[in-house]
């Protein structure tokens, strides 16, 4: 009875203990970016990329790392309504004797998604790095390749895959009733289907990253702006679809230039 009464405190509580546990998990991440992420190091009063030599075990892990915190930094944000849903319709269902799970379970599912793009961006920046098309931890090299990468971008952002994936992300409780699963593998799954359609819909912006600056934090604070803004706001799809076109006729004015 002891046991059932704690819980039942718990739960009326949760949304505080989810937005404290996004908040903090937010918060360290954007500290751990602004600190350097440990590809930077401190000359004066800037931070400077490092000389990275070799990618060795260790670089490929931090590198690895630094692009999972950034993606936590810049998409739990805009998750957070999804996973405060969540959190509520769980404490409902638990009311009625129905068994689920914290929403921690949802949230790991849907930063595990995020940590295996990370690991492919990783991989990228890698091959990027080996071709001389990007210094360690700046933009491309390559005018070509940043046009290409901001037109790929804007058509991306008209195509129905696109539009179909960022349906998921905007619309909370038809995700969740259409998905809904319980227990502990059940909440993880969900997360984690959750944050493959965060994936789809985002994946091409995150690789402008390539093209302002993988530790430019005004480049990530923008893109993080503009997923938050296209994934919330009334008309985020629309405006979603405008900036596909400045994307594009950005990119073909960086192509026009190098002609």
């Amino acid at each position: 009875m002891a046991d059932s009464a704690f819980m039942q405190r718990v739960l009326r509580h949760d949304r505080v203990l989810v937005v404290s546990g996004l908040l903090v998990v937010v918060i360290l991440s954007w500290t751990y970016l602004l600190t350097g992420a440990g590809m930077m190091q401190a000359m004066g009063d800037m931070l400077m990329p490092m000389s990275m030599g070799p990618w060795t075990l260790g670089h490929a892990v931090l590198v690895f790392a630094m692009w999972a915190v950034m993606m936590a930094a810049m998409m739990l944000p805009s998750a957070a309504p999804m996973i405060l849903l969540y959190s509520t319709i769980a404490r409902s269902k638990a009311a009625t004797g129905e068994l689920v799970t914290a929403s921690g379970g949802f949230m790991l599912g849907y930063v595990a998604v995020w940590a295996t793009f990370s690991l492919a961006a990783a991989a990228l920046q890698y091959v990027m790095e080996q071709s001389a098309l990007s210094p360690p931890m700046m933009e491309t090299t390559s005018a070509v390749l940043a046009g290409a990468v901001l037109i790929a971008a804007g058509l991306y952002q008209w195509t129905p895959l696109k539009q179909f994936c960022l349906r998921n992300c905007r619309s909370p409780i038809e995700f969740l009733t259409a998905h809904w699963r319980t227990g502990v593998r059940g909440a993880f799954v969900m997360g984690f289907r959750h944050g493959a359609y965060c994936v789809g819909c985002c994946w091409l912006l995150m690789l402008l990253l390539f093209v302002g600056g993988v530790m430019n934090f005004t480049w990530i604070g923008g893109i993080a702006l503009f997923i938050l803004i296209e994934k919330l706001a009334p008309a985020g799809h629309w405006i979603g679809r405008g900036t596909g076109v400045l994307l594009m006729a950005w990119g073909a004015a960086t192509l026009y230039s190098v002609a």
